[in-house]
């Protein structure tokens, strides 16, 4: 039993080191003077992800110790950080220096302890499965390798020595998060960019985004994203000052093609928060993505934010720029065919003539003659056919009674 456990031992202690070697960070001590910071010797901490794959991006951190400010520094001032340059094997860098901004928020008094804010930057992994990247300071003594410029004035840095002089991170396929993976490694940090004993923290999350099954152009496509913090990773801690009611997760995602916006952001309510323990994902955020035209929507994961407005939170977390995984819906066009009942067509106008008749009552009444029926206007309708055979009749009469009178004279005469 005592060989056993002499044995185990042994072998824990040969694979030890080796292991540490691809994890364990890069301190790089730089010699600063001028500006608002004390001339100075300050220790670098060169943060890499444990494994990284081929032909992927690798996120690279630089974290500052506190430094003692020479000057008050207002709350107001901004500072930057730029340089902490590395040399690459098996990548190149992009940017080739790391950058970092922020803003004083606090005020900070003269031989006070202010700590500038964190710088990012990245690798493009070139070596292949079974290599290593190797990642190492820039040695040159007398050259200025790294600059913090606080309310315009700059404080220069010098390299000074490395523990380890580099580091190596293995490359393997499915690691460091990207590709195909939905583990997403977030660089999460305090807004302001304060010190706090739990940021800045490398948080690895497992992103799952559900992509809508019909969208159309012209119209909001909704999004589901949900994460889940991994165990083996740094967690999400409230800090000092973080708003403990109402306080809100802002998601944001990226998206490109069928005329989508290039990012788009959703929210949702955190659950109890208290201070220093550790902050709880909500279930799910819907997101609303809008495309314009037809075709297909890649989406990634982008930013996250944490506390009462997505512009001004208390924490962010910075998603890597490259090698996520990609979730992918169609648009197709709005639908051509009328609707059997339109409801909102204008109904056609009816034209309508408007006329004016006159009725002029016949001036002609009836009359009743005495004791008789009513014969009605008969005898104010003028002539009629009896006028004429009267008429004929008296004639002939008249005739008769001229010829008689005319033979009577003729026979006198005789």
């Amino acid at each position: 039993m005592s060989t056993l456990v002499l044995f185990v031992g042994s072998a824990l202690a040969l694979s030890s080191p080796a292991q540490a070697a691809a994890v364990d960070p890069l301190k790089v001590t730089y010699k600063c003077t001028g500006g608002y910071l004390a001339a100075e010797s300050v220790q670098l901490t060169v943060t890499a992800p444990t494994s990284v794959e081929p032909s992927k991006a690798a996120s690279i951190k630089w974290t500052f110790p506190a430094m003692t400010a020479t000057r008050a520094i207002t709350a107001q001032a901004s500072v930057t950080t730029s340089g902490g340059d590395l040399t690459v094997t098996g990548g190149t860098p992009t940017p080739l220096k790391g950058s970092g901004s922020g803003t004083v928020t606090t005020a900070v008094q003269a031989n006070g302890s202010y700590t500038p804010p964190e710088m990012t930057g990245s690798v493009n992994v070139t070596a292949t499965t079974g290599g290593n990247l190797v990642l190492a300071p820039v040695t040159t003594a007398s050259t200025t390798v790294l600059t913090i410029t606080v309310a315009g004035e700059a404080t220069t840095c010098t390299y000074v020595s490395a523990t380890p002089t580099s580091i190596s991170v293995p490359v393997q396929t499915g690691g460091g998060g990207g590709g195909t993976e939905d583990v997403v490694a977030y660089d999460c940090d305090l807004a302001s960019g304060g010190g706090d004993a739990d940021y800045p923290a490398d948080v690895d999350i497992k992103v799952v985004m559900t992509p809508p099954t019909t969208a159309t152009a012209n119209a909001d496509a909704t999004i589901t994203w949900t994460g889940t913090i991994q165990s083996g990773s740094d967690q999400l801690k409230a800090p000092t000052g973080f708003p403990t009611t109402s306080p809100k997760m802002f998601v944001t995602v990226k998206a490109s093609g069928a005329g989508a916006p290039s990012t788009a952001t959703g929210e949702a309510t955190l659950g109890t928060v208290t201070i220093g323990q550790n902050i709880t994902l909500p279930t799910s955020v819907s997101i609303k993505v809008k495309p314009t035209s037809t075709g297909t929507v890649s989406l990634t994961a982008g930013d996250l934010a944490f506390g009462t407005s997505a512009s001004s939170p208390t924490i962010k977390c910075l998603a890597p720029t490259t090698g996520l995984k990609a979730y992918t819906f169609q648009v197709s066009s709005a639908s051509s065919t009328p609707s059997s009942t339109p409801t909102s067509s204008t109904p056609k106008p009816t034209k309508t003539s408007t006329a004016t008749v006159t009725v002029t009552p016949s001036s002609k009444k009836s009359k009743t003659p005495k004791a008789g029926a009513d014969t009605g206007a008969g005898g104010e309708a003028g002539p009629d056919g009896r006028m004429f055979i009267l008429t004929g009749t008296a004639l002939v009469g008249a005739a008769a009674v001229g010829g008689l009178f005319m033979r009577r004279r003729n026979a006198t005469r005789g």
